[in-house]
């Protein structure tokens, strides 16, 4: 393996010289800058770096990312698991047991050269290929963190006492494909994630700022709210965290009823997908977690040897068809693994 140094990238930020690293979130209300990826199962890696300045994610540098082939990906479920996921999960809405839950896959496929494979690499491929909103690098290989993120959605953004956050609920190819469904699906989340943030905040600062806009990302279209609200005295980032965490979106309603349902039917551990990855800047109080959706990650601990992975799902309501569930999970991944496997050719020019 090729010695990668650590660093972090967010927002046209360069983040190197690694002082420290812990997974206690009462540092992030210390001092410094932070990178954080938090994996959905509850593990949580904070590294504080020294240098940060503003550097973009440079050009892709042709041969130095060598992705998966794509016959190669395989899914911790396949079609007929997944969509008798979905039947399941309708089975117990009409029981009155949850209201919408979140259905996910794990996508795997083994990286052909390990010891050259690096995520700052593949991350200058989706700046180019899938820039988003909330991307991000987090490279920390003596701790087994290697991961690149294409995410559009805001898990977590914080401003002094001001907390914010996106919840993205409803996917398609264009405006024209959203359903009274993803309406509904987003609605029920919104009021999720007030209730988390309700639990942390002032009484009466909690708002819904928007609801259920459309906002075009690459290659699809996505319903987004925006739930914001003021903190209160006495509240910092491990309150935060433990109120919001995992992300509402990602889960369903009620929480902890979806979290149960997750259990059952997912046959691999979701890792830093549908956690949050970002930074935090303890000094001045500000930070901007994203949920870690359209996220890649190397498992250098895979049987079979080491393997990129990726994540990618759907919200199950009672409105749900199994069909187009599936169909909405290779949509949501489809774009992400060209660019992966190096397959996707952008026109237009660079898009950053």
């Amino acid at each position: 393996m090729y010695d990668l140094p650590p660093l972090a990238r967010f927002g046209g930020l360069l983040a190197t010289d690694l002082r420290e690293v812990t997974s206690d979130p009462a540092a992030l209300d210390s001092r410094g800058f932070w990178a954080v990826v938090a994996d959905f199962e509850g593990g949580l890696v904070c590294a504080r770096f020294g240098d940060v300045r503003p550097d973009p994610v440079p050009d892709p540098v042709p041969g130095r990312w060598r992705g998966p082939a794509p016959a190669d990906w395989t899914s911790s479920l396949d079609r007929a698991a997944y969509t008798e996921g979905v039947r399941r999960i309708r089975r117990r809405i009409a029981t009155g047991e949850v209201y919408q839950a979140n259905l996910c896959r794990v996508l795997s496929a083994p990286l052909p050269e390990p010891d050259r494979a690096d995520v700052d690499a593949l991350s200058a491929l989706l700046a180019l290929g899938n820039p988003a909103p909330y991307a991000g690098t987090v490279r920390l290989p003596a701790r087994s963190v290697e991961v690149a993120t294409a995410s559009p959605e805001l898990f977590l953004r914080r401003d002094g006492r001001v907390v914010e956050s996106g919840p993205i609920k409803g996917t398609g190819r264009e405006a024209t494909d959203l359903l009274e469904k993803d309406h509904a699906e987003n609605v029920m989340i919104v009021d999720l994630v007030r209730n988390d943030l309700g639990r942390v905040c002032a009484p009466g600062s909690v708002t819904v700022p928007a609801l259920c806009s459309v906002e075009p990302h690459p290659g699809l279209v996505h319903l987004v709210s925006t739930v914001r609200g003021e903190l209160a005295e006495g509240v910092g980032w491990p309150e935060l965290l433990a109120a919001a965490f995992p992300p509402g979106s990602v889960t369903g309603a009620p929480k902890s009823s979806a979290l149960r349902i997750i259990e059952e039917l997912e046959t691999a551990p979701r890792g830093p997908y549908c956690g949050g990855v970002g930074w935090v800047d303890a000094d001045r109080g500000t930070g901007e977690l994203a949920v870690g959706i359209r996220t890649f990650w190397i498992d250098r601990g895979a049987v079979g040897g080491p393997a990129l992975r990726f994540g990618t799902g759907a919200g199950i309501t009672w409105g749900s068809d199994p069909e187009r569930e599936w169909d909405e999970t290779e949509l949501k991944a489809a774009r992400l693994l060209e660019v992966a496997s190096g397959a996707h050719q952008p026109t237009g020019g660079t898009a950053r």
